[in-house]
Formats: C-alpha cells, sequence, structure tokens
C-alpha cells in the first residue's frame, strides 16, 4: 500500500474511454473519523453498460471502514445494474468484501406487543411452579448428600462446612446483635409509651419478650443472613460458573450438590436457630436497657415479667421457623447462583436476585407461620 500525500480520504468518479474510474485516496481510518459516504445517485451518470473500474495507485492506509464503503458502493452499483469490477481492488479488500453477502439482511421485525393478562398470570404461574419443583428437587438432592456423608459415603468436604459454618456464624454476630438490640429498643420505647399512659409499665418486659422470641428475633436474623450470606453464596456459585468451574466439577463427574450446596444449606441450618436465639436474648437486653432508663423498672421485676410472658412453646415455634428459613435462603441462593449467566454483570444480578427473593421468601413464609401457629393455638 501507498501513503498519498494528503492523507484524508477520499474518491473520485471519472469517465474515461469504455469505462468509469473510481479512484481512491488517502488513509482510510475509522479512528481518524470524517470519512465520506458513498451516495445511492453516485452511479446516476454512468453510461448503460460501461464497467466501473477502481484505481488504487493513491490509496494509503486502511482498515474496515473502506470495506464499509466498498459495500455500500458495490450495493448501490448492483441496485443501478451497474457492473462492478473488483479486480484491480488490493487482494486483502478484495477477500473481506467477498464474505460480505450481497444483499444485507433483512431485520426480523419485532413481533406486536399484545396485552394478554391471561397468558401472563398463566406463565408467571408455571415458572413458578418450574422454579419450586427445581429448589425441591436441589433439597431432596442436598439431603442424600448428607445422608450419604453421614454414612461415610459422601462428597462433601469438611473444610468447607468449617468455613461456612464460620462465615455464617460467628462472623454474623456482630451484625445480628446490632440490629436486633435496636429491635428491641424501639419496641421497649413504642409500647413504653402507650403503657405509660395506663400504670402498666412492667409490661413492656412482656411486650418485648413476645414480639421477640415469636416474630421479629427469627424475621429480622432471616432478613440480615439473606442480606449477607445468601447473596454471597449466590455471587460465589455465580462466578463459578462463569469461570466454568461449575462445568468442570460436572466433567469430573463430581455432584455439585453435595460438593458446593450442602455446605451453604448445612452452614445456614445450623447457624439459624442459634442465631435466633442469641437475637432473643439480645434483642430483651435492648428492651430492658430503655426500660430501665425510661420506666424505672427493676432488673429482677424485668426478668421476672419476661420469664413469666414466655412459654417454652415460643422458643420451640420459633427455633422452628428459624431452621426453615435458613434452609430456604441457602437453597434459593444456589439455585439462582447456578442459574445466573456467565458474564461478570450476571454476577451482580444474580447477588441482588439472591437477597430480593431472600428476604420476600421469608416475610411470606413468616406469614404462613402465623397462620399456623393461630390454626394450632400456639
Amino acid at each position: 500500500m501507498k501513503t498519498s500525500v494528503n492523507g484524508a480520504p477520499q474518491w473520485h468518479l471519472q469517465p474515461e474511454a469504455n469505462r468509469t474510474l473510481v479512484t481512491l485516496s488517502g488513509d482510510w481510518i475509522a479512528q481518524q473519523g470524517h470519512l465520506p459516504d458513498f451516495p445511492e445517485s453516485g452511479f446516476r451518470d454512468v453510461p448503460h453498460g460501461e464497467p466501473v473500474e477502481f484505481s488504487t495507485d493513491q490509496l494509503g492506509k486502511w482498515d474496515t471502514s473502506l470495506i464499509s464503503f466498498l459495500w455500500e458502493l458495490k450495493r448501490t452499483a448492483r441496485e443501478d445494474n451497474v457492473q462492478l469490477r473488483i479486480d484491480t481492488l488490493p487482494e486483502s479488500a478484495r477477500k473481506l468484501l467477498d464474505l460480505l453477502p450481497e444483499i444485507p439482511p433483512t431485520p426480523a421485525p419485532l413481533p406486536p406487543h399484545k396485552f394478554q393478562p391471561v397468558t401472563a398470570v398463566g406463565q408467571l404461574t408455571l415458572d413458578t411452579l418450574d422454579e419450586v419443583g427445581c429448589v425441591s428437587e436441589m433439597g431432596a438432592a442436598a439431603a442424600r448428600g448428607g445422608f450419604a456423608a453421614v454414612v461415610g459415603r459422601g462428597m462433601m468436604r469438611t473444610v468447607d462446612l468449617m468455613s461456612d459454618l464460620s462465615a455464617a456464624g460467628p462472623a454474623a454476630l456482630l451484625i445480628v446483635g446490632v440490629v436486633n438490640f435496636l429491635v428491641g429498643a424501639i419496641l421497649a420505647f413504642v409500647g413504653s409509651v402507650e403503657l405509660h399512659k395506663f400504670a402498666a409499665d412492667i409490661y413492656v418486659a412482656s411486650l418485648v419478650a413476645i414480639a421477640m422470641v415469636r416474630e421479629m428475633s427469627a424475621v429480622m436474623t432471616a432478613i440480615i443472613m439473606a442480606g449477607r450470606t445468601g447473596g454471597a453464596y449466590a455471587a460465589r456459585i455465580s462466578t463459578m460458573q462463569a469461570n466454568e468451574e461449575i462445568d468442570a466439577l460436572q466433567v469430573f463427574g463430581i455432584p455439585v450438590s453435595s460438593y458446593l450446596i450442602l455446605p451453604s444449606v448445612l452452614a445456614l441450618a445450623f447457624t439459624m436457630p442459634l442465631l435466633y436465639l442469641y437475637g432473643c436474648l439480645i434483642g430483651m437486653l435492648g428492651g430492658f436497657f430503655v426500660s430501665y432508663i425510661m420506666l424505672d423498672v427493676s432488673p429482677l421485676g424485668y426478668f421476672h415479667e419476661t420469664l413469666q410472658a414466655l412459654p417454652l412453646d415460643q422458643f420451640t415455634f420459633g427455633f422452628i421457623k428459624s431452621l426453615v428459613f435458613g434452609t430456604f435462603i441457602g437453597l434459593t441462593s444456589c439455585r439462582i447462583g447456578l442459574k445466573a449467566g456467565r458474564s461478570a454483570a450476571d454476577v451482580g444480578i444474580a447477588a441482588t436476585k439472591a437477597v430480593v427473593v431472600g428476604i420476600v421468601g421469608v416475610i411470606a413464609l413468616d406469614a404462613v407461620f402465623a397462620v399456623i401457629a393461630n390454626v394450632i393455638g400456639i
């Protein structure tokens, strides 16, 4: 390729004896910008049946921008029934031009959008049932892997289980304690304002104890774990999906349910009930702190009223509820991580989706438990 004196890309159409010559000159580089276009009426003055050839003696450096220009010129010549000869072009340019189709493909029209609420609701229902089935199947596979691990035939590594237990348990004590302490203090403050009107200050202890044990500790702890641990599980597994580590495990015949999902689910199932009890204690401590400052309630009176308000079945119900919450967060987070895409953006999307699904699911399950408690009379 020769470099022209004037680096600006140009083209000229000039008639010669028995032919029309297209002269290309300058450097056709896309990064330089200001590239010329070939107009649709460019071959209007070309005599019928006369060939069109190229002159590239003054052509300098070029990239795909020249190929784009030649493709437009070639399509215009086809539409105007002009005979175009490309044998005088550089060989590399001819090869690239031959790879392009003669007629550009017509983009498929977008399907018309129709308002079909029944179809949308039906599709949402089917997708929801499909996800419920997948999560249930995943839970069954994890349960089988846990039973196999108990009898010494499982694929779960102890180091993975201990690492997940540490991340879901001791590492979460601070945030769980702070949140439950503040929730207990808020309950005591709101309750004391109303109970003080009736000279029933001592019943603040009953209010805080029942609210924390029955609802708030289990729900708030589950929401914290959904945002903290559930999002981490989804991000970790989706990153492995993007790095093709999940595919490598499957190639080697290592079951993903036992190797990845089982330690995560067991870690949350073990730690959530313990964190629930810890949250109950810290929440009642927060309630006592506010009661002692605002209402002058004695520590012994607060402790005695708390014990009187809490039968054992309340702790049992909250313990079972937190166990279900932990299992649900672990399964759904792992499921969302496994179905994530393989790009970096999909990792963030999976983590966000795991947090949202975990929080909404926990609240929905808590509503179901509230109905069950009302039916059985707890």
